[in-house]
């Protein structure tokens, strides 16, 4: 875990003196880098037959098996551009056709769902199948016999999906379960899944890299020339041995960011503003917060005037005028007032308490915390 004194504070972006937006990237780790230059040097395609495509392809399934072994996956690995374009190769490839999801799910998914039956989500946003004291699926729920899709950790909220019992309904109704681990991978386990979706960037990887994670080749239609058949496109090399040394970085830091995010909410609570879906298990790298009043709009714009990088909610979507589907879904009163601030392993305890002091002002509340 990275310290730094209390002139360091971190700088991911040039434009940003205190950065808490790691929810939509994540600055890329040393390691990661100079595993990137590594790769780099490889610069032969891993589909090539020739000494210098032998050792690309070697370093190529090295990455793979480094991968799988950090994340305890026992099946397959896709790589891919990122997460967005694993759950459209999943939802497009999978034999089994998409018959639920969750409305707080990922747009990136979303988007590919329009037919989809919608999984009920409390005012937490947490998915709940419907199953009896046994554990029998209710005839209501018939829909989690096909493909199921649901989020590990909504990035908006983080609130973390309770997906052992989920898996545990959808597998005893004949059905497959799709899990989006955009937030969760590289920081907490992966569920129980039949699928996953992850991306390099959320976990100190570069961007443009991705893998889909697939429990047995026999759940996917072939589509492509490279991955073993399941994706078309010369693999990013550089991308996946940069992938593998930030997941090989750990995730020791997740303790050090629940103190600091225990810290930030004292701070958020005293000053006035609202914790969204607070009751619920959330990760500790993200939170979504209500400052009564003041619009997200103004909230944003206030903040980065002030040096502090955070958002109104994914940064897929964080530009529209929208409300969040999520909040929508929720029931949430006043999406409005929400913005999201993530904690990555850089950040520091002074970092908080400035963005603490910066709240205060924003929302007119006198004195010190």
């Amino acid at each position: 875990m990275s310290t730094k004194t209390e002139s360091q504070i971190s700088s991911p972006n040039q434009h940003a003196d205190i950065y808490l937006d790691h929810a939509a990237t994540t600055p890329l780790l040393p390691e990661a880098r100079e595993a990137w230059l590594e790769g780099a040097a490889l610069w032969a395609n891993p589909s090539s037959p020739h000494k210098a495509g032998r050792a690309a392809r070697a370093a190529l399934e090295g990455a793979r098996e480094r991968i799988a072994k950090v994340l305890g996956w026992q099946g397959e690995i896709v790589f891919t551009s990122g997460a967005s374009e694993a759950l459209a190769l999943a939802l497009r490839a999978t034999k089994a056709p998409l018959l639920a999801t969750s409305p707080v799910e990922h747009e990136a998914l979303l988007r590919h769902a329009a037919g989809a039956a919608r999984l009920g989500v409390d005012a937490n946003g947490r998915v709940s199948p419907e199953v009896d004291a046994n554990g029998r699926v209710s005839p209501e729920s018939a829909a989690l016999a096909g493909l199921v899709a649901v989020q590990q950790i909504n990035s908006e909220t983080g609130v973390i999906q309770l997906l052992a019992q989920i898996a545990e309904a959808v597998h005893a109704a004949g059905g497959l379960l799709l899990a989006d681990c955009a937030q969760g991978a590289g920081k907490i386990a992966l569920p129980p899944a039949d699928i996953v979706a992850l991306a390099a960037h959320k976990f100190g990887g570069p961007i443009g890299v991705g893998a889909l994670l697939v429990r047995d080749w026999a759940l996917l239609l072939p589509e492509g020339g490279q991955e073993r058949g399941y994706r078309g496109g010369t693999e990013n090399l550089p991308g996946v041995l940069a992938m593998a040394a930030a997941l090989e970085a750990g995730s020791d830091w997740i303790e050090h960011a629940r103190g600091l995010r225990a810290r930030l909410e004292q701070g958020i609570l005293a000053a006035g503003g609202e914790i969204v879906a607070q009751d619920a298990e959330r990760i500790a790298t993200i939170g979504a917060y209500r400052m009564p009043g003041k619009p997200s709009a103004v909230q944003l714009i206030r903040f980065d005037g002030l040096g502090i990088a955070v958002s109104a909610g994914s940064a897929c979507s964080s530009g529209s005028l929208r409300n969040s589907h999520v909040l929508d879904a929720m029931g949430y009163p006043h999406p409005q007032e929400v913005i999201r601030v993530s904690i990555g392993r850089e950040t520091t305890a002074l970092e908080i308490d400035t963005f603490i002091a910066a709240w205060r002002e924003i929302a007119g509340v006198g004195g010190k915390p």
